[in-house]
């Protein structure tokens, strides 16, 4: 009887990078561990990095504390400002120094190379008809690249990369095909996590209009808080639960029309389920309750456009509003002013809102800007987007190189204003 013959042994896989990380003297490693954050740190995608490490306590600072935003606005204003100044020396510096240059390109080479390695050499097909001195020789030219990377010397490097380039061209060639599955695969992944982010945690929103004036000005890019309110699952419009808190009066929120679901609005939430909402000379009653409302300027000027983009001055009352302990500013035109709106109760599970040009906004009063509706119309809690929370960005009136756009400029003024 023959014996049967044993099974044969999985040949182990090949981490290209861990055994590389295994050769390294300490010494090595500490030259590339500096080398790794200088990297880092002259990325272009540093500043933008350190900005939005701060932006996220900042957010939930002036959220949940908006006193605190007398001091963390500056704060922020000079960091973004820091931030833009060093985003410029970096680009300047990658563009003009040769050296510089040189080495970047040939280190994301490099990279791109060793990471391709790394790929192929863990399949098992692959690595079955492998000699073994192979993935050997691979690890030590990988290294010597490595080496050529830490000491700046663009010279060696370009020759050690050539030399990692033909050992993986000779061994490794007919594998270095990426198949349509690893090209689908990391496209899906980058792609579910914008999506991810996008759908449930935050979205920019670029406000095209002066309805919110002069809470928001036209050109304000603003941050929309997603997941205040609940996961709203998209074109089904639903919110399933809640995850802080619904919403409440004096909000700021992005709806999707229910009218015209292809268009968004911003506004601001004047009543919620239940609620009794009349205007009556201008001031907000809430179930009978007049809304604190003091006068500050009776020809308080904004400035809107006009469909083709032209700027122009708009003088209106500037009225400064208490809506459930929410402050916040109003402009209305007195001689326009009616003098009774409403009453209008508000059902179950949506919001009334309002433009705080109160006399220059297309809101629930006016049927949400649909023509030929007269009647009020209110915003479901599954057309809700979710809470603008910050300006991060503002492309306005007269900011920074208004005379190259038309009027149109950076307003450095607005970065980092709480939408309050």
């Amino acid at each position: 009887m023959n014996a049967a013959s044993p099974s044969a042994t999985p040949t182990p896989p090949v981490k290209l990078a861990a055994a590389m990380a295994a050769r390294r003297t300490p010494e090595q490693l500490r030259a590339r561990r500096q080398l790794m954050w200088r990297e880092l740190l002259t990325s272009l995608w540093a500043p933008l990095c350190i900005i939005g490490l701060a932006f996220v306590p900042y957010t939930i600072l002036i959220e949940f504390a908006p006193a605190a935003a007398a001091w963390a606005q500056p704060l922020m204003k000079g960091l973004g400002l820091l931030m833009v100044a060093y985003f410029v020396v970096l680009l300047v510096w990658r563009n003009v120094s040769p050296k510089e240059k040189a080495l970047r390109g040939l280190r994301h080479e490099a990279q791109e190379l060793i990471s391709e390695n790394e790929r192929i050499l863990q399949k098992p097909h692959v690595r079955e008809k492998l000699a073994a001195q192979v993935p050997e020789r691979i690890t030590d030219q990988a290294l010597r690249v490595e080496t050529a990377s830490i000491e700046g010397n663009a010279e060696r490097m370009r020759q050690e990369l050539k030399g990692l380039e033909e050992l993986t061209a000779q061994h490794l060639g007919a594998y270095r095909k990426q198949s349509a599955m690893d090209f689908v695969g990391g496209f899906g992944k980058a792609l579910l996590i914008a999506l991810v982010i996008r759908t449930f945690i935050v979205e920019p929103y670029r406000i095209p209009s002066g309805s919110m004036l002069p809470t928001l000005q036209i050109g304000d890019q603003v941050f929309v808080n997603k997941f205040i309110y609940g996961v709203r699952v998209p074109f089904a419009n639903v919110v399933p639960f809640v995850i802080v808190r619904p919403p409440e009066r004096g909000d700021v929120i992005v709806f999707n029309n229910p009218v015209d679901e292809s268009k968004d609005y911003i506004k601001r939430v004047v009543g919620i389920p239940g609620d009794t909402v009349e205007v009556i000379d201008g001031v907000i009653h809430l179930n009978g309750q007049p809304q604190a409302r003091k006068a500050v300027s009776t020809d308080y000027v904004v400035h809107n456009i006009t469909d083709d983009g032209r700027w122009y001055d708009q003088s209106e009352a500037l009225f400064e509003e208490n809506l459930s302990g929410v402050t916040h500013a109003a402009l209305q035109t007195l001689s326009q002013m009616p003098a009774r709106e409403g009453p209008y109760t508000v059902p179950p599970g949506h919001v009334f809102v309002m433009g705080d040009n109160r006399d220059n906004s297309a809101d629930s009063r006016h049927g949400l800007g649909v023509t030929g509706r007269g009647k009020v119309e209110y915003v479901p809690y599954g057309h809700i987007k979710g809470k603008a929370m910050v300006v991060w960005l503002s492309l306005g009136f007269e900011g920074l190189f208004h005379g190259l756009f038309g009027g149109t400029g950076l307003r450095v003024d607005r970065f980092f204003e709480p939408v309050r």
